[in-house]
């Protein structure tokens, strides 16, 4: 047998697939304890592009093959037939490397609610230590809490423009509140975003976690490494074949003393358990493979929060759209390298809103971005080339769901994606009052002085009809596709995993990504699968050491 085989050979206590948000924080947690090995497979190479680690990288990386997976939704009429991107991290730190740097728990209703439908230990008062373990505050907030001692930093906005303080003012004078912790003690208001960068840099669950660990002998990372499927024993999952280096690359096999994990995220988790013979079975056999285990959730109950952006022209004072161009990119560059405020050091969305699409609701079921920057038809990635603000609105909690379904047993070949965005009719209801509570919050007297007209969708887009026709033709995903291996009690239909997030009916396989998440968060749900992961690798230490 040659070198690089016996190298790509092998046993471990744990096979962890997908190194993303939960990925790389498992494979910190499990090798911190004595004696306890990990394989951590990452489909994607490693993260050693420097756009990746600059912040403001994320419009060049977002859609770059060659750190993600280009994958796009399933047309509908409710997106006017479009194709919808939604990429998915492939590098170390999978999604956390080129997301939105937005640090997002959600309401704390959330979780209660999860607990309510049959999962003991998910309320959120239970999963409040594990947010708190994870993070380092850096900034306000109750320490009862926010964490302070974590490995991930979450600071506050340091680039202060004044377009975003007229924003607030007026947001503030429309009626919300100004709230300094959307994740403290209530999350309805107004404010600036908390984010996940530090001294310049993004901070990805690679550089956060998987570098110390990456330290220590008991971790090994393979990279180039896509899972095609997981190997069973009967019922007992005891191993992962994988392909390095693509297609036509070797195959090779791994293999689990006690369990191997899937963090694969919401598409790729359900597509590797589909091909592996585990999901609906109607659907295993149109694509050829054999049923080990016949499983309904699996791929079901697909949700994500689908966004429509309102564009305004500015006037009197410069935008990103400006300041991200030559000459005034340089002295932004030299401040970043200064480690001093600047554009390179953003998240996309600077301000946040969090509010009711109508009286009489009880918690926000709207989230709102604004930024002073637009792009080109709303897309991320190409700035206009007039100064421009852009104020974004999504449903927190939509009740249109749908698929994710695995085309063919070739593991290369893209699955079917079929989120149905829009097809219940309170989610339109709810996204055309968002949208027009966006153009109402960019036409505040106090951004009077800045605004210059709405450029998308235009003063002559006014009827409900016509304002729907614009979210159809240019709405898109916010990239927080969740719940296609749900978690919930055995009895209760489409759940996937139990409570302490092990595969029904099976043994030695567990999932800890966002695909378990039994609703979608009222949020951006990259906080909340770590969190996840940390209470994964609690319940992970503690079978195994029972």
């Amino acid at each position: 047998m040659s070198h690089a085989l016996d190298r790509d050979a092998g046993t471990f206590d744990y096979v962890i697939v997908g190194a993303g948000a939960a990925g790389c924080l498992l494979a910190h947690r499990l090798t911190a304890d004595a004696g306890v090995t990990v394989c951590l497979l990452e489909s994607g190479p490693s993260d050693w592009h420097p756009y990746l680690h600059i912040p403001a990288g994320f419009v060049k990386k977002i859609f770059d093959p060659s750190v993600t997976w280009p994958f796009t939704t399933e047309p509908t009429e409710q997106t006017n037939g479009r194709r919808i991107p939604v990429p998915q991290g492939r590098t170390l730190g999978g999604s956390t490397s080129i997301n939105g740097l937005v640090y997002n728990r959600g309401q704390a209703q959330d979780f209660d609610d999860w607990a309510a439908a049959g999962n003991p230990g998910w309320s959120f008062n239970e999963v409040l230590p594990y947010f708190r373990k994870t993070e380092r505050r850096i900034g306000a907030g109750d320490d009862q809490l926010r964490g302070r001692d974590g490995l991930l930093p979450v600071t506050d906005i340091d680039w202060i423009h004044p377009i975003c303080e007229a924003f607030i003012e007026g947001a503030h004078q429309f009626g919300m509140p100004r709230n300094p912790d959307y994740n403290g003690a209530s999350q309805q208001g107004v404010g600036y975003f908390q984010r996940t960068i530090d001294r310049g840099l993004r901070m990805s669950s690679a550089r956060t976690f998987l570098r110390p660990a990456q330290r220590r002998k008991a971790l090994t990372v393979r990279t180039h490494s896509q899972a095609t499927q997981v190997l069973f024993e009967g019922k007992r999952a005891v191993g992962v074949r994988y392909r390095r280096g693509g297609a036509q690359g070797a195959e090779q096999t791994v293999r689990a003393r006690h369990e191997v994990i899937l963090c694969a995220g919401a598409i790729n988790t359900p597509r590797l358990l589909q091909l592996s013979g585990v999901g609906p079975e109607a659907w295993l056999r149109d694509i050829g493979v054999p049923v080990l285990h016949a499983l309904p959730g699996v791929g079901n109950h697909l949700k994500d929060h689908f966004s429509i952006r309102v564009v305004a022209r500015v006037k009197g004072v410069a935008t990103i759209n400006q300041i991200a161009r030559a000459p005034r990119l340089w002295g932004q560059i030299a401040r970043w390298l200064m480690v001093r405020p600047s554009v390179l050091a953003l998240s996309p969305s600077l301000v946040h809103f969090f509010w009711q699409s109508r009286e009489g609701l009880k918690r926000p079921d709207l989230q709102g971005v604004f930024t002073p920057a637009s792009y080109r038809e709303g897309y991320v990635g190409m700035l206009d080339q007039y100064p421009g603000m852009t104020c974004g609105v999504w449903q927190h909690r939509p009740q249109s769901m749908g698929t994710v379904r695995a085309k063919s047993a070739d593991p290369f070949e893209d699955p079917e994606i079929q989120p149905n965005y829009l097809a219940h009719e309170d989610d339109r209801r709810v996204l055309l009052d968002g949208a027009r509570l966006a153009r109402k919050l960019l036409q505040t007297p106090a951004l009077a002085s800045f605004a210059d007209g709405e450029s998308m969708p235009g003063v002559q887009v006014e009827r409900d009809d016509e304002l729907m026709d614009y979210i159809r033709r240019f709405g898109v995903s916010s990239y927080h596709l969740n719940g296609t291996a749900r978690m919930g009690p055995a009895s209760a239909p489409g759940s996937v995993v139990d409570s302490n997030l092990l595969v029904h009916g099976l043994t030695g396989l567990r999932i800890a990504d966002a695909s378990v998440m039994p609703d979608i968060v009222s949020a951006n749900t990259c906080a909340a699968t770590m969190m996840i992961g940390e209470k994964a690798a609690d319940l992970i230490r503690a079978a195994h050491r029972a």
